[in-house]
């Protein structure tokens, strides 16, 4: 593995899985969630973040490539193959819809509107990002993307 492609993983890792959780939890301040929350926390978190460590395994074997990729700014080496099956099967972005699911079970377990704001904040951009992503692919798969595009939701199966 590349230096590159390690940083790319790093950075995702630090930012996605920790940090922005971190600064979730810290503006919340005190909490003492009951069991139940912990329960659907923790199944939520495993499911969200499974869904995202199978598409970054998929998108390495298959699309031969790193989901570090911002705003049209290649942090790490692209995939150069379309990825239309396995949890690209699911939606488009399944990484993503793993992380919102992560995200949407800390909102959960913290229970806090300023942790709700953070996460519709974070959809947001994203949202932004995907519309950048989207026309990239565009320009570098074409009519195969469109295709794929045309029958494979953006982010939750069968609603959007």
């Amino acid at each position: 593995m590349k230096a590159r492609d390690l940083a790319g993983y790093l950075i995702g890792l630090a930012l996605f899985v920790v940090l922005i959780p971190l600064f979730m939890w810290k503006i919340t301040g005190t909490v003492t969630p009951g069991s139940v929350r912990i329960v659907i926390f923790a199944l939520m978190a495993i499911a969200g973040i499974g869904l995202s460590v199978w598409t970054i395994v998929y998108m390495r074997l298959v699309g031969k490539g790193n989901p570090m990729d911002a705003f049209d700014h290649e942090v790490a080496p692209r995939t150069s193959k379309l990825m239309t099956d396995g949890p690209y099967k699911i939606c488009r972005n399944p990484m993503l819809l793993g992380v919102f699911i992560y995200y949407l079970g800390l909102v959960i377990v913290l229970w806090s509107w300023k942790a709700l704001v953070v996460f519709i904040v974070f959809i947001c951009i994203m949202m932004v990002q995907v519309s950048s992503e989207e026309q990239r692919l565009e320009r570098d798969f074409g009519e195969e993307y469109l295709k794929y595009k045309a029958r494979t939701k953006k982010i939750i199966p069968f609603i959007w």
